[in-house]
């Protein structure tokens, strides 16, 4: 089901000449889309740049040092039963998060139905999702510096790899946090009825809102989990 908004009289021109004329323009491309969209589109191909030169960074550093790169079965080795298992622990986060995402694409789907109930416990649900994996991140921290790793050096190999996981895992589990307590907001304004009959005027703006609200932080929320995707196979599986 669409959510946005309906102009009458205006239809997009086809094929690439009507793309070009649309682009070019002060005020077409954007005008069947709703603003809020369209900014969260902008901000996340804003930060698809900023992880993506994260990354390339480390490949840059991974592959131009000399000293032996630590080995990841090892080093994200979690005990169970006194028998190490490889990666058990960002095992269980990836399957989180994932799982997290999928609750949140039904949160918007009963959005849209405006199935009030469902749509607001699978936003909790997500949000809760987001806190386990930043608690179990959190964890993975403590276990590291415990273990001594730093961003200047640790025990397990090239110096670098402190200074590159503690970066990126860290601006990543900020970017989920951020999240969770948006998540967790958003529930309650679901639960409160605040997107019933017209909307009543959200915490940040003046505007009213509806349940394309929900929508626009499902963007959000998927764009998280996919980066986590990338950060998995180049921290955890390279």
């Amino acid at each position: 089901m669409s959510s946005d908004p309906k102009i009458d009289g205006f239809e997009l021109k086809p094929g690439f000449r009507g793309m070009a004329s649309d682009t070019g323009s002060d005020q077409t491309m954007f005008k069947g889309v709703h603003w809020g969209k369209a900014m969260m589109w902008i901000f996340l191909v804003s930060d698809t740049f900023v992880f993506s030169c994260f990354l390339i960074a480390y490949m840059k550093g991974r592959g131009s040092t000399p000293v032996e790169w630590p080995n990841p079965s090892e080093v994200f080795a979690l005990d169970a039963f006194g028998v190490p298992v490889p990666l058990l622990l960002i095992a269980l986060m990836t399957f989180v998060l994932i799982t997290s995402s999928g609750t949140m694409a039904l949160a918007v789907k009963y959005g849209y139905e405006k199935n009030r109930k469902m749509c607001g416990w699978l936003i909790l649900a997500t949000a809760i999702g987001g806190l386990t994996f930043v608690g179990m991140q959190v964890y993975e921290w403590s276990k590291l510096i415990h273990e001594g790793v730093r961003p200047w050096g640790n025990p397990f190999g090239a110096a670098q790899f402190g200074s590159f996981f503690f970066m990126i895992t860290g601006f990543h589990g900020t970017h989920v946090s951020i999240g969770v307590i948006f998540l967790f907001i958003y529930a309650y304004k679901v639960f409160a009825g605040h997107y019933e009959n017209g909307g009543k005027r959200g915490w940040f703006t003046t505007m009213k809102g509806d349940y394309v609200e929900i929508e626009i932080l499902g963007l959000y929320w998927h764009f998280v989990d996919l980066v986590w995707v990338f950060i998995f196979a180049f921290f955890y599986l390279w």
